[in-house]
This record gives C-alpha cells, structure tokens and sequence, in this order.
C-alpha cells in the first residue's frame, strides 16, 4: 500500500471513527490491568518495565524472555506486581499462549532491521491485544502499518516506532508543525532530526547492533517533495544541542520518522542525522561505511559477529563516555518562522524506558483508536493528549524546550545588540 494513500486513509479512518464509533476511554486506573514487556531482560525492555512499575505501582507487568536467570533479576527490582514468562517471539504458539489476558504487549525484543515479519504485532491482532513497539527501522514500520485495516478489524490499537527516537522525537515534531499551522502566516517547509547518544548510552549491545545494520542502509531524505538518497554516516553538521550536551557532530542515517513526517505530516524538506562520542566512534562509524562491503553489513548474522567482537570494547569506553542523549528537532516555514525542540538526559538507559511507558499508558488509558499508528498522526487517533506523554516522557531531563527560536536552546547565542539574538 501506497504512503500517500496511507495517509488518506488515516484522515478518512479518523472521520468514521468520530461519527460512527463511541470513543474508546479505559478506565484511568491501572490497577489489574496486565503488560507484557517482550525483551524485558534487556536494556530497553527492562528500562520500560522498570519505568512502568515507578508511574504505576499497581499495575501487573510481566516480563517477556528466554533467560529465567535474567528474568528472576529483573523481578526482583520490580517488585510484587511482575512475573515472569519465558517467551519465543519466533513461535507464534509460544507468543499467543503468552498475549492471553494480557491488555497491552510493548515489544521490544530489536533489533527490527532485517526482520521479515511483523509477528509480534500480527499476534497482538490474531489475540485483540493492544500493541506498542519500539521500531526504529523503515521497512518493519511500513510493514506494520500495512497491517491497519486487520487492527480496524480487531478492535486493536497499536503504535509502532514508539520509543525515544522515534518515538518522542516524532512527537515533537508533530506539536511544532501543529503550532506553526496555528501562529504562522507560513508553510511548513522543512523539518529536521538531528541526535546524539554518548556511546551507546547504556542501551545494550542491541542498540550497537542496529547502529551497525543501518550502516548498510542507504539513506532516504526528501527535498521539496522530492525523495532523494544518500550515502550512510555521510553529509555531517555540527550541531548545537545546548545546556549539558553542547555542540555535536551528527551525521545522515537511514531512520523511520524521515519518510513517516514527510508523509503523514506534510513537511516536503525532512531529514535525520545521528551522532556518538567519543568523536572517533563517528570516525570509526564512517570507516566501516567506506570499507565493509554493503552485503557484509546487511547480513544479521556477520553483524552480531562483530557486536561480539567490538561490544567489550564499547562497553569499556561507555564507562568513560558516559550515556547522555539528546533529541532535537527543527522546524522552518515559508515567511522565516524557524522553532526548536530539545530533549536531553543524562542516562538513555533510563530516558528510553520513561518515553516507551509513556506510549504504554497512552493506549492503556484509551488514547490510542483501533488501527496501525506512527506517533505523529493527528491527536485523536495515536496519541490524545500529546502534552500528557511528552511530560510523562521527559522524566528526569536535563533540558527539555518546545516551540522556541533557535537562539534560546543554543550553548553560547550571539547577540546583536538591544536584546536581539541570532
């Protein structure tokens, strides 16, 4: 299915929902209600189960796995309220007997490249469940959202590529598109993503291993309206990303939330950009592009030989590097209206899980209509109260700003003169 007539879609689903169907609003208490967090033994899953249990106490998570001896660590800081269930997301009958009486499956268990079905999420529709993933590859994002009219069918709502970034980054661009179209006399013209992970932010070798597979991507960006592609880890800028984190270089990655902005939002200028430290990791990242054949670094299996080989050795640099990450989106209109936002934290491990359970609560609080979503699509259908998830996202951060000029979000802005700044 075409992405243009996706988006139609979205709007005609939308209109039929207000006029046809009562709007679905669960109860706002979550007591009982069940989770089950898949790759809860890993960084990111564990970060959103443990986030979950800290926004509520009461509700039931189970953690989704195949190491018992992982699991039972993982319940421990958890507390009374989780269990534990050993889950192959391969076996459709181990993932459906797992999605029995359980409200919501967040999935976690990447990396998503090079994945050839989305089962996780056909299993939630097969079992009426609700879905939230964190994707961050374009083709398993466009497969799931192929899957809209089975979830209509269903009765299921389900969100794909609903973590940090994307996730909460298309989020904000969502509300700075919003508000331009509201205050602006102007068209929004271009929109971009730029990020940057100190390390691999403590996020497991899972988040090294995508970082390596999208290497063999090449990249995808649109220039007035125009689909364009590029070479990976190349067009680099350097980027200030403003109180705690300073000025980064980032460089054009292949990432979902280009091609759903661009499309579900309007915006015919969109790109992404993605940056690490220490700086020769950058270095090390453009090498592999220039030097390692495009088929090596497509095929899962050579990639995690070399996760393997390098992930002591980034582990190591990580306790040096640290694990800060920032997420900032740029929006600029036809009459010169240029607006910012900023998210920044000390610790990804920790960001990731409050901006997954963000998405978590949204669905489960009845936010979310019955269909396939990119979190950017208008309120009402992904996401209700975008000012709700944003706070519950941005938990802990050290910098977080909407809808400001440029200028205010920078490290060190210029000034003029008579309190004008560029």
């Amino acid at each position: 299915m075409a992405g243009a007539s996706l988006h139609l879609n979205s709007t005609t689903v939308l209109a039929s929902l207000q006029e046809n169907q009562p709007r679905v609003h669960l109860p706002e208490k979550t007591a009982n209600r069940r989770v089950l967090v898949l790759g809860g033994t890993g960084r990111v899953g564990g970060s959103t189960a443990i986030a979950l249990s800290k926004l509520c106490p009461d509700l039931r998570i189970t953690v989704g796995g195949r190491n018992r001896e992982k699991g039972a660590a993982m319940l421990a800081k958890l507390g009374e309220n989780s269990e534990f269930a050993e889950v192959n997301i391969d076996n459709v009958k181990s993932l459906e007997a797992a999605l029995n009486d359980v409200d919501l499956v967040i999935h976690t268990a990447g990396p998503f490249q090079q994945a050839e079905k989305c089962t996780v999420l056909e299993a939630a529709i097969e079992t009426k469940t609700a879905y939230v993933d964190v994707c961050d590859d374009t083709t398993y994002a466009w497969r799931a959202k192929s899957l809209l009219e089975k979830a209509l069918s269903a009765n299921v709502p389900a969100i794909t590529t609903g973590g940090i970034y994307p996730g909460v980054s298309n989020v904000m661009a969502a509300e700075l598109v919003r508000v331009a179209r509201s205050e602006s006399q102007g068209k929004p013209e271009r929109l971009r993503f730029y990020y940057y992970t100190a390390g691999t932010g403590g996020a497991g070798p899972t988040i090294l291993a995508t970082s390596f597979l999208l290497l063999g991507e090449e990249v995808v960006a649109y220039n007035k309206g125009e689909k364009i592609k590029l070479k990976p880890y190349s067009g680099m800028l350097n980027i200030d990303f403003g109180k705690g984190i300073g000025k980064r270089d980032v460089y054009l990655l292949h990432l979902p939330e280009v091609r759903s902005a661009h499309e579900i939002l309007g915006v015919p200028t969109v790109s992404a950009r993605f940056g690490t430290a220490p700086f020769f990791w950058n270095w090390g990242m453009e090498a592999m592009t220039n030097l390692l054949p495009v088929e090596f670094l497509r095929d899962r299996s050579k990639v995690q030989e070399l996760v393997q080989l390098f992930d002591p050795i980034v582990r190591a640099m990580d306790g040096i590097a640290g694990e800060r990450v920032s997420m900032r989106v740029d929006l600029e209109c036809s009459d010169g209206r240029n607006t910012v936002g900023l998210f920044s934290h000390r610790r990804l491990s920790v960001s990731v899980g409050f901006a997954t359970a963000a998405f978590a609560l949204a669905v489960l609080e009845g936010s979310t209509q019955p269909g396939v979503w990119f979190p950017e699509e208008p309120e009402g259908i992904a996401i209700d109260a975008r000012d709700i998830l944003l706070k519950r996202a941005a938990q802990g951060t050290i910098n977080f700003i909407m809808n400001k000029p440029p200028w205010m979000v920078e490290t060190d802005p210029k000034e003029l003169g008579l309190g004008i700044y560029v």
